[in-house]
């Protein structure tokens, strides 16, 4: 049964597709019908230990590393449960997403959301392409702490442009490694078409700059309107007046009269 549903499984790597170099696109099929899609640019901010010139201390360093496009992926949908997997650099790092959908109380009654309820990173300090010199280097996993990201009405997609951060604690000392997001648009639950996202949910980031940018024309617009408006009125009221009788100001025009 594992085989035939390893089988009946696909995972495509789709960064290739993408005009932005720093973003990637991954896809879970299962039965031929897409179950996990996921776009996302990402860079992880790693504090390790290097010598001091004395040979004697102690000093931070930082290694920004970023995720690579010809990174190997394995993904597993669910019905209330989704992951994604994705390795680079001969598995030095490895990130695991995972996805969680639930029902919560509002104020509309029961409704379904899913979110990112975990993160887990692994990266190996061995590795010289982005760590130079690390004392004892090894492998450490930095983790997510009672996380609610993403949080999306279910059958929808979260989408967000703008960029997040989200801080993982290290095995190594307690360490805090920091996960930056961007451009991201994902779904793990409730794809109806293949190879598209359903309607997306913006983050409030975006929602806010989104009406950052359209108020201005708004008011631009109703303050158009009421000037329109204002014009039509004079225009009216100058017409009717115009037809009306007018009384000389000036007695000595009254002599012709009776």
């Amino acid at each position: 049964a594992a085989a035939r549903l390893a089988a009946e499984q696909e995972v495509e790597n789709l960064s290739g597709l993408s005009p932005n170099p720093e973003k990637d696109i991954f896809v879970v099929r299962e039965n031929r019908t897409t179950c996990l899609m996921a776009e996302f640019a990402a860079k992880f901010i790693v504090p390790y230990d290097v010598w001091a010139s004395n040979y004697v201390d102690l000093i931070t360093e930082q290694a920004d590393i970023p995720l690579s496009r010809g990174a190997e992926m394995k993904g597993k949908c669910g019905t209330n449960e989704s992951e994604l997997e994705i390795s680079w650099l001969e598995q030095a790092y490895t990130l695991k997403l995972f996805f969680l959908k639930e029902g919560h109380n509002t104020s509309r009654g029961q409704e379904a959301f899913w979110r990112l309820s975990r993160i887990q990173f692994t990266y190996d300090t061995a590795e010289r392409t982005y760590f130079k010199d690390a004392v004892s280097p090894g492998k450490h996993t930095a983790s997510s702490h009672r996380l609610s990201a993403l949080v999306t009405p279910a059958g929808k997609s979260y989408e967000c442009q703008a960029q997040q951060t989200i801080s993982l604690i290290s095995s190594d000392h307690q360490k805090s490694v920091q996960l930056l997001l961007s451009e991201v648009r994902i779904q793990p639950f409730d794809i109806t078409a293949d190879f598209v996202f359903s309607e997306e949910h913006k983050c409030p980031v975006d929602q806010r700059e989104q009406l950052e940018e359209t108020l201005p024309l708004i008011l631009g617009l109703v303050l158009g309107l009421v000037i329109v408006i204002t014009l039509c009125v004079y225009h009216i009221h100058h017409k009717l007046t115009a037809n009306q009788v007018q009384i000389p100001r000036d007695r000595s025009q009254y002599k012709h009269m009776g």
